[in-house]
């Protein structure tokens, strides 16, 4: 038998088997969300508890991960995640050893074993990750010398906009570095294939089990990899296939004038839920395909006991009732609630991002006069001090992306600063623009638009709140501005100065309660922005904005989903969608929300003219 075909007849016993291994993934998925997501809450909670916030932004997510309480907070965290893949995985090979035709008799037999040998499973896991983070140390401490050789004379925008000969070194460098870890993951991994199965189906210990699959595989990892990548291509090319077929489906959904909108909207839910239910059927016939495939590597020296099954079935449905009423309940829920927000009117505001990036070199005055022509309700730029004390409006600690020079912000003084060039990289019609002061670009903006000042940090600021403080105050512009930072004590500080000015966190990435950190406002990656962290900051009191939105579909769906600001490289592309949304009706609203959801997206990377 070929290993294709050997595959091709896992999938073929894996579907013959859906009516055992789709109720029991299900199950075991519902069982693992009641249990490991408070183990994970509960380490998420203890990180956070360390810090005395609310929540770990960024940089103090960073540095909690370099601390012993931290590296041991992630392991654990880690280890419930794998652990619930192991735990579903441990189902599906125990219902396929025990030869069950029933799907209750089999998920609760192979529950029983598997519950049995907990602690070993559990030691499994944490093993696992651990010889997994020792193989990968040493090459990711290798890639980040590489990057430290590399990458770090300028600063990083700088590598990643022109891509110079050293970002190419770096590239091939890692990428030699990555291939090398791969192989040597996929080595090892291939060598402990069986480890589970000894873990469960012959008590072995955690520890040993490593050494014994390593044994057993000796000779067979060969074809163990190459079925593998096999199992993996069918499913791909099945999830793409079905992923096509929603949406033909979703194409055929009307919004056009007239078409009663909960009709559409009701239309438009039984697609996803069928291609949801398609995805889930999926996930499960794959991974009992993947348990056939080991399973047919596994020769056990004993058999493996039968766990009998209580003959009343009456608690297992009646709590899968109830879980079912309950989803039942949520979606419709949720369908109404996403009927409102696209019914509702919009109260976005418009937020140029370091000007109108996208159609002017950024912090310049001539991205920030093109934002307030533009209509943007707020101009948002980046501040730093200079050698001398002046407040400058600079993103990049070095000019080296701007103009290609050499020299620190921290370093340069005003008369250095007023040599260099900063528009000509964008296009030589710009040759003349300079660096801006915050003075500048407050006096532009004054009676025109509102200013977001982002304080940027590399270790090297004075006094930067207080300067910032007092060219706000020399201005009278205290009401027309607002302070934000990716470092949080700096908020804090600000709001300490002048309890009264509006104050926000920027964040990439966060791990706790958002709503609950000082300030007015947070400003958040789009990519981590869902509906439940938009109620819960909404409920504190606080505003949400989110970055960098240049898609107007992504515009159009952030707004559905009720944000109050929206930063983007186009603030007119984001006027004139607003502008379209307030014209529109619920139908062509909900087209738009779905055609985002479902990963459709404008680019505009290219477009550098003022059309939207």
């Amino acid at each position: 038998m070929t290993n294709f075909s050997a595959v091709t007849n896992a999938y073929a016993g894996s579907w013959a088997r859906r009516l055992v291994f789709v109720p029991v993934y299900v199950a075991v998925r519902l069982l693992l969300v009641a249990l490991i997501a408070p183990g994970i809450a509960m380490a998420v909670n203890l990180a956070v508890s360390l810090s005395d916030q609310a929540a770990l932004t960024d940089q103090d997510i960073a540095m909690f991960l370099l601390s012993p309480a931290g590296f041991i907070a992630a392991v654990v965290v880690l280890s419930l995640f794998l652990l619930a893949e192991v735990f579903v995985f441990a189902v599906m090979a125990g219902s396929l050893r025990m030869g069950e035709e029933d799907p209750w008799r089999a998920g609760r037999s192979a529950v029983t074993l598997i519950l049995s040998r907990f602690p070993a499973l559990f030691g499994f896991a944490v093993r696992l990750i651990l010889r997994v983070l020792f193989l990968a140390v040493p090459f990711v401490a290798a890639a980040g010398l590489v990057a430290w050789w590399t990458l770090t004379e300028y600063d990083i925008n700088y590598y990643l906009t022109f891509h110079p000969p050293a970002f190419w070194v770096a590239v091939i460098l890692i990428g030699l570095i990555v291939l090398t870890l791969a192989w040597v993951l996929i080595r090892r991994l291939s060598a402990w294939a069986l480890g589970l199965h000894l873990v469960l189906f012959e008590n072995s210990g955690s520890a040993a089990a490593f050494s014994q699959s390593a044994r057993r595989m000796e000779g067979k990892r060969v074809r163990l990899k190459i079925e593998l990548a096999i199992w993996l291509a069918i499913r791909l090319v099945i999830a793409a296939a079905i992923a096509f077929v929603a949406g033909l489906l979703f194409a055929l959904v009307p919004l056009q004038e007239g078409v009663n909108l909960r009709f559409a909207l009701t239309l438009s839910s039984i697609v996803a839920g069928l291609w949801s239910l398609a995805g889930l059927v999926l996930a499960a016939t794959a991974l009992g395909a993947l348990a056939v495939v080991l399973d047919d590597f596994f020769e056990p020296k004993f058999e493996t006991p039968l766990y009998p099954a209580s003959s009343s079935m009456r608690r297992p449905v009646l709590v899968t009732v109830t879980i079912a009423v309950a989803a039942v309940l949520i979606g419709l829920w949720s369908g109404q609630a996403l009927l409102e927000r696209i019914q509702a009117p919009d109260h976005a505001e418009v937020i140029g991002h370091r000007g109108a990036a996208a159609l002017r070199p950024e912090n310049t005055m001539a991205a920030v006069v093109k934002a307030i022509e533009d209509g943007a309700d707020w101009v948002e730029i980046d501040v730093q001090e200079t050698a001398d004390g002046v407040v400058i409006v600079a993103h990049d600690s070095d000019f080296m992306k701007l103009a290609g020079v050499d020299l620190k912000v921290w370093d340069a003084t005003m008369e250095d600063v007023s040599e260099i060039d900063i528009g000509s990289w964008f296009d030589p019609e710009y040759a003349s623009e300079r660096t801006p002061t915050l003075i500048d670009v407050l006096t532009a903006a004054k009676g025109k638009a509102k200013v977001i000042i982002e304080l940027k940090y590399y270790g090297h600021d004075v006094d930067l709140e207080n300067r910032v403080v007092n060219v706000v105050e020399e201005l009278g512009m205290q009401e027309d501005i607002a302070t934000m930072s990716l470092k949080y004590p700096a908020v804090q500080k600000m709001k300490a100065l002048r309890p009264d000015w509006r104050a926000g966190v920027l964040a990439a990435t966060a791990v706790g309660d958002l709503s609950g950190l000082d300030g007015d406002f947070v400003a958040v990656n789009a990519a981590t922005v869902s509906p439940g962290l938009i109620r819960k900051v909404h409920e504190s009191g606080k505003d949400i904005y989110v970055w960098t939105v240049n898609d107007p579909l992504q515009m159009s769906s952030m707004a559905s989903m009720g944000v109050d600001g929206l930063i983007t490289d186009r603030p007119a592309m984001a006027r004139e969608v607003l502008r379209l949304r307030a014209e529109m009706g619920p139908g062509e609203r909900l087209l738009l929300w779905l055609a985002t959801t479902f990963g459709l997206s404008i680019d505009t990377d290219e477009m550098r003219d003022d059309s939207p």
